[in-house]
């Protein structure tokens, strides 16, 4: 992790957070959240017992999906080998969370890794290292390609290329994930979306899913800009929602990237306000790409610097408000078991 400020890694305030409590809505539906992280650093810890905190703050989570945040590589060894030991650590903590001790949600029941794909081919034998490290539970790898031409925007622990989903490279280790029968999370900013559609397209066999609806900037040369930003974005995950292979994760704009500001508030929000902040960018999502193509997520614990997980959950159930029982089981928790293959528990 890096030390450096970023839109990103926003301060968790127990306190702050404590000041916005709410009742559970619809405790008993069914959640599965599908993009959560875990590292134990020296400015920020979030393991296996603060992640059991917040999947234990009163909504039903049947299973998480961990995705990789550059936590715990191995020290040593080929640099290329190094993120595996992600995937290791994660199984333990899914093994962990498996064993039925720390309570009933089975947490890491799919791990999402990262490998370079820039290696081209010579990928291959780090992710199946990780389909190793991993074991039932290893599902796919997200290689961050987020670049923006306003440097303030950009996450300082990694810096892509430009362009590099089209880089020759990159598709031939891309390619290898179809072989192997891995998917991919993309996390990239709004106006590389297009980006991904070209790329979707190219690998139709490959299972995509875009994370964060597709990163709506709102800061930088962005800010206040969001009636200018909104249609493009909308435009783009239309032309996206075309490609069958491709998902979308509803979540991830607790982060000061998508310029809300519910982190600089002196309250916390609540789920109201968080909803409806948020209902154009889900409700267009969801028309887009339907619920079975469709996904809830948490980002916890990043975007935990903006509210709190009970909250979250509550604004993401007023949003669904309106859909079926059906919809709602695909949107809380049938699409994310069927994009990441988990066999839920009884």
């Amino acid at each position: 992790m890096s030390n450096a400020p970023s839109p990103y890694y926003l301060p968790i305030r127990a306190e702050w957070l404590s000041r916005r409590t709410e009742s559970i809505i619809e405790p008993d539906l069914p959640i599965v959240d599908p993009h959560h992280h875990l590292w134990d650093g020296s400015r920020r810890r979030y393991l296996l017992d603060e992640l059991r905190v917040d999947t234990g703050s009163g909504h039903n989570i049947l299973a998480t999906v961990f995705v990789e945040a550059r936590s715990m590589h191995r020290a040593s060894g080929p640099a290329e080998m190094r993120p595996v030991g992600e995937t290791e650590f994660a199984n333990g903590v899914a093994a962990m969370s498996a064993s039925g001790i720390y309570g009933n949600t089975w947490h890491c029941a799919g791990i999402v890794g990262h490998a370079d794909l820039t290696l081209g081919s010579r990928v291959e034998p780090v992710l199946e290292a990780h389909l190793r490290a991993g074991g039932s539970r290893f599902r796919g790898i997200r290689h961050i390609t987020a670049w923006d031409a306003d440097y303030s925007v950009r996450n300082p622990a990694y810096n892509p290329p430009k362009g590099l989903m089209g880089d020759a490279a990159f598709r031939e280790g891309f390619a290898v994930l179809g072989r192997l029968g891995l998917s991919f999370d993309a996390w990239l900013f709004h106006p590389q979306i297009d980006e991904l559609t070209d790329l979707a397209r190219a690998f139709p066999e490959v299972g995509i899913v875009l994370d964060h609806v597709g990163g709506p900037i709102g800061i930088g040369a962005y800010a206040g800009k969001r009636e200018e930003v909104f249609p493009v974005w909308a435009a783009s995950m239309r032309r996206l929602a075309g490609c069958p292979n491709v998902y979308v994760k509803l979540g991830g704009l607790g982060m000061r990237l998508g310029g809300f500001g519910f982190c600089d508030a002196p309250e916390p929000p609540s789920s109201q306000a968080l909803a409806a902040a948020w209902r154009p960018y889900v409700e267009t999502s969801i028309e887009a790409f339907g619920p079975a193509r469709a996904m809830f997520e948490s980002n916890f614990p990043v975007d935990k610097g903006s509210y709190s997980y009970a909250v979250f959950w509550n604004a993401c159930k007023r949003l669904a408000h309106a859909a079926s029982d059906a919809e709602k089981a695909q949107l809380f928790s049938g699409t994310a078991a069927r994009f990441y293959r988990l066999q839920l528990q009884a």
